[in-house]
């Protein structure tokens, strides 16, 4: 049987291939992206809807700290209440819990640690269609993207994080011989140790619309570097963590290990958990995804912890000219639409000249570039099976509540529509709001959260990158894009991009799109600007979970 000792040479080869692939920044997929039985046997697919509907109308137990009771409120809104319960528990007992786990995790260094975090994720790898449904019923997302979001993809980005803070911990020495001569005297001669040290418990706060897939960067962070876990999944999306932290404590306690060292911490309507675990003086690490609120409160409040929070921004699009209409319209259409709109890449307002643009199929006006992209859009979404699938069916009544009071903040250019989707009675999608408003319109200058896009109509070219300029340093952004024949406009978008520190997609009009981002090549935001503090996954977002302490002597 393999011992916890012999899983980093397990795992090696697949490490040494993750670490390569971080510094090359190439194309690469250490798990199967598609769902299909040829990578994960001809039954997985049954297999793990069976496992998904085997959750409902049960409860859900972990280990954790004394139960101080019960909550589970998630409603798929694709067939009703989940009626899964899970078990609460007190702040303060459940730190207590995690900090008693600490330091027999530290003591077993950082190679075993690598090879425990990466069977973790191997098995997480085994559950992906269990996930994946997980995952669709409570995000709304369709199962394509909900399979490979909820499961290989986030589970790319959880190997990324742990393959580069190996590198990070690999790179500091664990002894030294120190020898400096004296001329005629004796040299002083000291022997050094150098110790990877945790910072102390980690606590993730998890949003509802990827739960995992922006979870298990700041999850694996923190346990490969020696941190105790606790997560706080968002009440609508508490299933595809749960099974995350059943997996995790399952290998941990397999290979001689405190269960406790990964932990959830649900909650239903009511709040309050996530504040007391943050303010918690043994809490020293905080992952946040979400609203602009919490993470500002996170900041102002949670001061003995060091934050990586991603938070609301505003997405933005410049069109000067196209070399492709018809591609590139296509290519956007899929970008606005990717599940509703709610997605943190998902670009909000596309900014045109109003003395319009140039094209591959001659000169085209603001409202014919506008009705040649609304009708790309309808046409895109033409078919209901695709519809569903790339739109998804929005769980949360605010968002709806949002997108249904929107039209007043524009011109309405195209009309949201409601519609059944295929193959459930009660589920619906509804397809995405374009308004037009002039680039000194506030409205656009501040997240809508859902499927809500601008047209922005500018004097010119100049003035939108300085209006997107001014949007990224007061409201941030993980996403630019800008789409010009002209190599000047090129490298202007990459000067702003510079500058106001935002990743910059140019002229995409093929299988690549805007609010898309590949683990192991592309940094999810820079930390450079006020949508994140942090990116997913550089050195920066693993090196301050540890610190190195030193010991000397004389020899």
């Amino acid at each position: 049987m393999t011992t916890a000792n012999s899983l980093f040479t397990k795992h090696q080869v697949l490490l040494e291939q993750a670490c390569s692939a971080v510094q090359d920044r190439g194309h690469w997929l250490p798990y199967q992206e598609i769902p299909s039985g040829k990578f994960y046997g001809d039954s997985a697919k049954q297999e793990g809807e069976k496992a998904y509907l085997a959750r409902l109308n049960s409860h859900f137990s972990l280990k954790g700290s004394p139960v101080t009771g019960q909550a589970g409120v998630e409603v798929s809104p694709y067939s009703g209440a989940l009626n899964i319960t899970y078990d609460q528990y007190d702040a303060s007992e459940l730190v207590s819990t995690a900090k008693a786990a600490l330091p027999q995790w530290r003591d077993a260094g950082a190679a075993m640690r690598v090879g425990v975090c990466m069977e973790i994720l191997e098995r997480l790898n085994q559950r992906s269609f269990e996930i994946g449904n997980a995952t669709m019923h409570t995000t709304g997302q369709g199962f394509a993207m909900a399979f490979q979001a909820g499961g290989p993809h986030a589970q790319d980005r959880g190997l990324e994080a742990v393959a580069t803070a190996w590198m990070a911990m690999s790179s500091v020495p664990e002894n030294s011989h120190w020898n400096k001569p004296q001329g005629k005297h004796d040299p002083l001669i000291m022997s050094k140790r150098y110790h990877i040290v945790p910072r102390g418990v980690a606590l993730v706060v998890a949003c509802s619309t990827f739960p995992t897939w922006n979870t298990y960067p700041g999850l694996f962070a923190s346990l490969v570097t020696g941190n105790p876990v606790i997560i706080k999944p968002h009440s609508q999306s508490v299933l595809p963590v749960a099974i995350t932290v059943e997996v995790a404590q399952a290998v941990l306690a397999e290979y001689g290990f405190d269960p406790c060292l990964v932990m959830m911490a649900a909650e239903g309507h009511e709040v309050g958990i996530a504040q007391a675990l943050a303010l918690h003086p043994d809490v020293k690490v905080i992952d946040y995804t979400g609203g602009n609120n919490f993470g500002d409160w996170l900041s102002d409040n949670a001061r003995q912890a060091r934050i990586y929070k991603e938070q609301a921004g505003v997405n933005t699009v410049l069109i000067d000219s196209l070399k492709t209409l018809k591609r590139s319209a296509q290519n956007l259409a899929f970008a606005l639409s990717l599940y509703s709109g709610q997605m943190c890449t998902t670009p909000q307002a596309v900014l045109i000249p109003k003395s319009g643009i140039k094209t591959d199929e001659g000169d085209m006006t603001f409202d014919q570039v506008a009705d040649y992209l609304c009708n790309a859009i309808k046409k895109f979404l033409s078919d209901p099976e695709r519809a569903a699938g790339v739109l998804g069916s929005i769980p949360n009544p605010a968002t709806v509540a949002r997108l249904e009071s929107a039209c007043s903040l524009g011109r309405v250019r195209l009309v949201s529509e409601t519609h059944p989707v295929p193959g459930y009675d009660e589920a619906v999608y509804r397809t995405p709001l374009l308004l037009e408003v002039d680039g000194s319109d506030p409205a656009w200058q501040q997240e809508q959260f859902g499927p809500i896009s601008f047209l922005v109509a500018v004097e010119s070219t100049e003035q939108g990158f300085e209006l997107i300029s001014d949007a990224i340093a007061r409201k941030g952004a993980i996403t630019f894009a800008v789409y010009s024949t002209d190599e000047a406009v090129l490298d202007r978008a990459e000067r702003v991009a510079i500058e106001q520190g935002v990743a910059l997609s140019c002229n995409l009009d093929s299988g690549i799109f805007v609010n898309q981002a590949a683990a192991f090549s592309d940094f999810h935001a820079t930390g450079n600007n006020p949508a994140a503090n942090a990116a997913l996954t550089d050195m920066a977002f693993v090196a301050g979970r540890f610190a190195v302490v030193q010991s000397r002597r004389h020899v």
